[in-house]
């Protein structure tokens, strides 16, 4: 494994990796995904290899320009009607953290989508993603670059301590902007359904397309995007979710860790412990000062792997409001604190 710096030299070494059925880590707007050539079936199943994903879990498809949709996906056998909605999201919303569920062209591998006749595909917001994407083959399959069910990578060096040697490669381009994964919006059955709220608030898709349904409350039989399993983003240290006031009335435990959304509830908190409160401590941390949604989703993964690498005995985390991307953050909490439960 080396790691590169996104000049023009190191993307074209990782797009002739990519071109050789190699898998290369890189940097996207929401997170670090773990790339390979999406019609390769051998790099497709070093994907699922590498991460330990299950292979009944479908993979993204990325591209780096609209004229590459029809290339992965068959628009053309949607109603009319859904497809000026899925034209209107690209127009409006791509590049950028969505992905879309549509139906499949033939020669998309079926290791891609898990034998599904549908396949998820973006469009990344990122000039290292993109030129890669143009650089390689034009269609790269990536999902997060991290093992299966553990916290996303925001950083290079979280793809280098969770995957070392399983990628050929890994471009450092710095932290992610959005630090959760995409919106997941399945379009396939006709009626817009959102399957993973991400870094695409729903507010904003509603605002292009008109009403569209939340994610199912229990995932079905079938799974249809990543991020749909109920354990899943999970740090290695067990992780409970609280409301806000259960949160601010939690006594302090220097074994354990706590992670605040907003300086209002960190201060309630310290004011009930009194002088109790552990000034200085390395195990509180809040994810935006100000309470900003766009703040708090860019630091969730870091905090999270933050706490990891100190070791603490448990993870005490506040939900944060159910509006933007308080969804997705909310979101992967709750997938957080099932990890320990689903253990056997």
């Amino acid at each position: 494994m080396k790691i590169l710096i996104p000049s023009d030299e190191g993307l074209h070494t990782a797009a002739e990796a990519l071109r050789a059925g190699l898998l290369v880590a890189f940097p996207t707007e929401t997170v670090y995904g773990l790339g390979g050539d999406g019609f390769n079936l051998q790099a497709l199943a070093g994907i699922f290899a590498a991460k330990g994903r299950p292979r009944f879990d479908p993979l993204i498809i990325h591209i780096a320009d609209l004229d590459s949709l029809e290339r992965i996906a068959a628009t053309d056998s949607l109603e009319l009607a859904v497809r000026d909605k899925v034209h209107a999201l690209c127009a409006c919303l791509w590049p950028g953290p969505l992905t879309l569920i549509l139906p499949k062209q033939p020669d998309v591998p079926d290791l891609a989508t898990s034998g599904l006749p549908t396949v998820a595909v973006r469009f990344p917001d990122h000039r290292v993603a993109q030129q890669l994407i143009r650089l390689s083959t034009g269609a790269v399959a990536a999902p997060s670059a991290n093992p299966f069910g553990y916290l996303s990578p925001t950083k290079a060096a979280h793809v280098q301590e969770q995957l070392g040697d399983q990628v050929a490669f890994i471009i450092d381009g710095g932290p992610c902007g959005i630090g959760v994964e995409s919106t997941v919006l399945d379009l396939s059955a006709g009626s817009p359904q959102i399957l993973r709220p991400g870094g695409t608030p729903r507010e904003r898709i509603e605002a292009v397309i008109g009403p569209v349904a939340g994610p199912p409350l229990e995932p079905g039989s079938t799974i249809h995007s990543p991020g749909q399993l109920k354990s899943h983003y999970a740090p290695r240290t067990a992780l409970t979710l609280h409301s806000r006031q259960e949160m601010i009335h939690l006594p302090y435990e220097p074994s354990e860790a706590y992670l605040f959304f907003d300086r209002w509830s960190w201060d309630a908190w310290v004011q009930g412990l009194g002088l109790m409160y552990p000034a200085g401590t390395s195990r509180i941390r809040v994810l935006s000062e100000q309470g900003n949604l766009a703040e708090a989703a860019a630091r969730l993964f870091e905090l999270l792997h933050e706490f990891d690498r100190i070791g603490v005995s448990v993870i005490h985390a506040e939900q944060v409001p159910e509006t933007g991307l308080g969804l997705a953050i909310n979101d992967r909490l709750t997938h957080a604190s099932c990890r320990k439960a689903l253990k056997p």
